[in-house]
């Protein structure tokens, strides 16, 4: 933070909006906090760090993100300790697959300074726009996009570093229905599966449209050979529980994301004497485990939505209905990461960066 402090120039806002936002009555990513942090890469080193109040950012229509797609981002969350101080959960998680995105999308490595330093004083400044309500955070946003103005097809020499924060309340605030999506396709081997690009999303958001026009929250997605294999949800990495065994997709073919929020359930669910199979999983193991009773729960978990119960599960003629009343898996790993992330027990494997 020490280096941060002194590549990042800060202008403080002379008006905060903090008496704006019902902190009893927070929705996910709708209010913005009083600061932001932004830096430029001019293709050889990233300069011009700043901490400045949150506005809009300037950008040419010939801007390179918005023809070719050169974009990616995290989602990171800050909690209140039990003394009100906040701290960042895992974050250097985050941080390294920032940089694996970034990668695989042609895009430079922000460092260490500017990412996790700047992510800090970021913070620190706007401390005081953190929740303390349970259920709540402050979601952090880093982002990076190409900035050549250039319609030219190549990768962007330069890009645009930002970070900005939201105080926001559950994303998911029931248990949600989900659609096995065997038509559509999220992600194939060799492709940008495993990283954080905004394309990913955009290219779900027709499929997701249609199934929410049918009633579902979100698109459980499987593979596109033979659409039995599950992948993830989009927004969320999928866990299903059967008997003393927790199923999550692996990661071993880069459809997945490597949730940082999936690695720490997978964590808790050991430390809680399950057996945890990091393997790949059919939709027909979840559909025979139901037949047979051995079907517990299915959970999604993500930064966003931290762990969301699945009530229901389709699949072509199937139709799994879940009891999440009688959920004592999820209740627990979401009781056990709410005491790591808000301090109420010590945090043993190092997960929070204290600010």
């Amino acid at each position: 933070m020490e280096e941060a402090a002194r590549k990042i120039k800060v202008t403080k806002t002379t008006k905060s909006r903090l008496a704006e936002v019902d902190f009893n009555n927070l929705v996910f990513g709708k209010k913005y906090a009083d600061h932001m942090l932004v830096a430029d890469f001019d293709g050889k080193e990233w300069k011009n760090a700043e901490i400045l109040p949150f506005q809009h950012l300037s950008v040419s229509p010939s801007n390179a993100a918005w023809h070719y797609g050169q974009a990616i981002f995290e989602g990171i969350k800050a909690y209140n300790d039990q003394e009100g101080r906040p701290m960042i959960f895992r974050p250097y998680d985050n941080y390294a697959r920032f940089n694996k995105s970034a990668e695989r999308m042609g895009m430079p490595e922000v460092p260490e300074w500017l990412f996790i330093g700047g992510m800090a004083m970021l913070i620190d400044l706007d401390r005081d726009w953190v929740p303390s309500n349970e259920g709540c955070s402050l979601y952090l946003r880093p982002f990076m996009i190409a900035a050549d103005e250039f319609i030219g097809v190549r990768p962007s020499d330069t890009y645009k570093f930002a970070i900005i924060n939201s105080p926001s309340g559950p994303y998911f605030n029931k248990p949600i229905h989900l659609l096995v999506q065997d038509k559509y396709v999220r992600a194939f081997p060799g492709g940008v599966g495993y990283a954080k690009a905004a394309g990913n999303y955009g290219g779900a958001m027709y499929p997701t449209m249609q199934a929410r026009k049918q009633g579902y929250d979100q698109i459980l997605w499987v593979d596109g050979h033979e659409y039995k294999w599950l992948q993830e949800c989009g927004t969320m990495n999928v866990f299903v529980i059967i008997g003393n065994r927790a199923l999550t997709p692996d990661l071993t073919n880069g459809t997945i994301l490597a949730g940082v929020t999936r690695a720490s359930v997978m964590t808790v669910l050991e430390e809680m004497g399950f057996e945890v199979e990091e393997r790949p999983v059919s939709i027909e193991e979840v559909v025979a485990a139901h037949q047979n009773g051995t079907l517990r729960e299915v959970f999604g978990t993500g930064t966003a939505a931290s762990v969301a119960y699945v009530e229901q599960l389709d699949y072509k003629d199937h139709k799994i209905s879940l009891d999440t009343t009688q959920y004592e898996v999820g209740a627990e790993v979401i009781a056990r990461l709410d005491a790591i992330r808000t301090g109420k027990v010590p945090d043993d494997k190092g997960w929070n960066y204290r600010i």
